[in-house]
């Protein structure tokens, strides 16, 4: 990544099924989908603006949480999965 982009973890609560899987669908335009509600994503301040707009139309402010957390990108390769292996999306193929 370049110099002005930042990796951020985005992680997110929200209760109702539709409202998340749009955030869900949102999110899989800028990021990596690693845990069931978070994600990994090499943002500028512009994608981060882009972002945060696109996402404010899905969420009811008083019940649904999206936390941005800033890392170096030297964080990355530090980090440590116990566990299972990170989730994905079904793949659909049609002969």
């Amino acid at each position: 990544m370049n110099d002005d982009t930042t990796l951020y973890i985005i992680a997110y609560d929200i209760p109702d099924d539709k409202r998340r899987t749009k955030v869900h669908k949102v999110l899989c335009g800028y990021g990596t989908w690693t845990q069931y509600s978070l994600f990994e994503c090499w943002l500028n301040r512009r994608q981060i603006l882009d972002l945060r707009v696109k996402l404010a139309k899905h969420l009811i402010e008083q019940r649904d949480s999206v936390r941005f957390y800033p890392l170096c990108g030297a964080c990355q390769p530090k980090v440590i999965t116990v566990g299972s292996a990170r989730p994905h999306d079904p793949v659909t193929v049609i002969l």
